[in-house]
């Protein structure tokens, strides 16, 4: 495809900064950028019609990481490192909330809960017994203890008789989030282009090349935000992308549940929204099959959903499922997100860790800063 003079002329010349991904790290990075160079031309490049990934398909947990799955982080990483991750999503939601208001996300702090199955009450136990310390160990960050022993207050079955509550998580409206994103950035004068891959990047030294599947063009400087999909531009980063699937119901007469809900060190997830409980995760039941950036649906999953949708979460409740969905999520060997100068005029902000809504905010504001 040639473009046009005046498709050159109005978006593709002269532009300062080029940014690919417009989820919440390429949005985020392209306000900042704004705020830092007002005159600039800032153009964010989307393959999809709405942003790919996991930006408008996450479960709208503002969170910290559940018990169980920090105890977790600490076997890999030291208690400085685990300290700068909680520190960092906590940042990243406060950067969120001041950036957009909390009535255009539809924030609330309600608690999130890590359940217990029945058959894990050896895990229960452990983390009973680690939450003093990591309660000391956290508790800069927030101004008092993060994590409490709660009761089961809302009937679910086969589990423990209590949670372990993080005090301090919330929720949004994940597309209320990213609704008011792209709407900031248009107020911003910031291009937005979706239906535009791009397969290649070079950098000439005083300027870097972005190749897409059409036609190519130079801009000063490329900002890399494409997370779970990194591993396609950036082949020797270490990104891995980790397919997370999604089920929701039709809506349920009479749901008294509130709150955000992990369980099994964080890889199933549930909350009530708009009366329908939202369920996702699973993927430790095949990793390797979800380290894919693939869309869709496994039986085996999705079987596993039900089954605990309808024993631990709704027990002997009948439920429609209404939609089904996934996710590509960034992770890798360590937990922490890459934000680094490639090159002259090259940088990323990709591996998020499944922590998106909490970090992406934050992971922009210092892609931006790097430019």
């Amino acid at each position: 495809m040639h473009l046009s003079y005046w498709e050159h002329k109005t978006w593709f010349s002269k532009v300062d900064f080029t940014i690919v991904g417009s989820g919440i790290v390429g949005l985020n990075c392209a306000l900042h950028l704004r705020e830092k160079y007002p005159q600039s031309k800032i153009l964010v490049l989307e393959k999809g019609s709405l942003p790919q990934g996991a930006s408008t398909k996450n479960a709208g947990f503002a969170c910290f990481g559940s018990i169980s799955e920090i105890l977790s982080d600490l076997k890999s990483h030291s208690e400085e490192e685990v300290f700068a991750l909680v520190q960092r999503r906590y940042q990243g939601i406060q950067l969120m909330r001041k950036l957009l208001g909390d009535d255009n996300i539809g924030f609330q702090e309600q608690g999130g809960h890590e359940l217990f199955l029945d058959s894990g009450s050896t895990l229960f136990e452990q983390c009973l017994a680690e939450m003093g310390s990591l309660n000391k160990l956290l508790k800069p960050i927030f101004g008092q203890d993060p994590f409490v022993k709660s009761d089961n207050l809302f009937g679910f079955g086969q589990i423990q008789s209590n949670y372990i509550t993080q005090q301090f998580e919330g929720q949004l409206d994940t597309g209320l989030m990213m609704k008011t994103l792209l709407q900031k950035c248009l107020k911003k004068s910031i291009h937005i282009l979706n239906g535009i891959t791009v397969e290649e990047l070079s950098d000439l030294g005083n300027s870097a090349v972005v190749g897409t599947s059409h036609f190519n063009f130079k801009s000063k400087k490329v900002l890399v935000a494409t997370n779970g999909f990194a591993s396609k531009l950036l082949p020797t980063e270490n990104v891995v992308p980790a397919r997370a699937q999604v089920l929701i119901t039709a809506p349920i007469k009479n749901l008294r549940i509130k709150g955000t809900f992990h369980f099994d060190q964080g890889y199933y997830y549930f909350r009530n929204i708009d009366d329908r409980i939202l369920f996702g995760g699973g993927r430790n039941l095949d990793l390797k099959t979800e380290e894919t950036s693939n869309f869709g649906q496994t039986k085996l999953i999705q079987d596993h959903l039900e089954k605990l949708l309808n024993t631990v979460i709704l027990p002997q409740q009948q439920v429609e499922i209404a939609q089904r969905w996934s996710g590509i999520m960034g992770v890798g060997k360590q937990k922490s997100p890459i934000v680094k100068q490639l090159s002259n005029n090259i940088s990323c902000g990709v591996r998020l860790g499944g922590m998106g809504v909490a970090l992406g905010s934050l992971v922009g504001k210092e892609l931006a800063e790097l430019a």
